[in-house]
């Protein structure tokens, strides 16, 4: 009997711990964890999951932002071709205007305006400064530079010189006439084309580079020449002294010749 009474004491002393406040808390606190843990975990879930749909709604846009800053990365495109590239050679004579000659041709689908600019205007101009040409239209402009002499007779031949030419592209419309403003008035759609340096040939020894100079400045003043010219009369012709038969009357002419051929026919 002293033992089940002792067995019984030691069990009641284990079931009183076992109701203790600690195992209560204990539980309650494991309790409020795995709480704790399944909110933090959905809400890591919806977090996860907005972030996906956040990602996802980026993505939808991120290509059209790349694009746009892809496009703003690359070169313009280039509206003109210009022969020579990048430099403008001219015969090195010092103390006269020498002449270059560079050809421009509109390789767009468009009228594209084009103009020169250069940081030597004293010394520098171009003819034509400026103009409008249609898609496939190309011309040979003309520059003239005047050669300083050397301060120390030191030649300037196969050097290059500190004045710069530029030029720039506009794309128009047909019925757009050219006027300098244009380039003032749309800044913001003016391209530049290119930036051209200058270099010196020596006037007295034939090379590729002068003998292609010599045949542009040729074709530059052909083509002057044939802008100067008065265009073709299309009007009325001239025949014999002063008598002047357009298309018209001499249609009725032969009409009223072959009227009277039928009525000799026919008498």
């Amino acid at each position: 009997m002293a033992l089940a009474n002792e067995k019984s004491l030691s069990d009641g002393k284990i079931w009183g711990i076992c109701k203790l406040p600690f195992w209560h808390s204990t539980s309650s606190s494991l309790a409020a964890s795995s709480a704790s843990i399944a909110s933090s975990s959905s809400s890591s879930f919806r977090q996860q999951h907005n972030g996906i749909s956040v990602d996802n709604h980026s993505n939808i846009h991120a290509p059209l932002k790349v694009s746009s800053v892809a496009k703003s990365l690359l070169p313009t495109r280039r509206k003109l071709s210009l022969d020579p590239q990048n430099k403008l050679y001219f015969p090195y004579e010092p103390g006269k205007q020498v002449k270059s000659a560079i050809r421009i041709k509109n390789i767009s689908k468009n009228p594209v305006a084009f103009k020169f600019q250069t940081t030597g205007p004293k010394s520098c101009y171009m003819r034509p400064p400026g103009g409008i040409l249609a898609p496939d239209e190309s011309l040979i402009a003309t520059v003239f530079k005047f050669v300083e002499p050397p301060d120390n007779n030191d030649k300037q031949i196969g050097k290059k010189s500190r004045v710069k030419f530029k030029v720039m592209s506009l794309k128009v419309k047909d019925d757009v006439d050219y006027v300098p403003e244009l380039f003032d008035e749309r800044r913001d759609e003016v391209a530049v084309e290119q930036v051209l340096g200058v270099v010196f040939l020596d006037a007295e020894r034939p090379c590729p580079a002068l003998e292609k100079l010599n045949r542009q400045l040729a074709e530059a003043e052909a083509e002057v020449e044939a802008r100067k010219r008065p265009p073709e009369d299309t009007g009325p012709k001239i025949v014999g002294e002063g008598l002047v038969i357009d298309e018209w009357k001499e249609r009725r002419e032969r009409y009223l010749a072959r009227q009277q051929v039928d009525g000799v026919d026919l008498v």
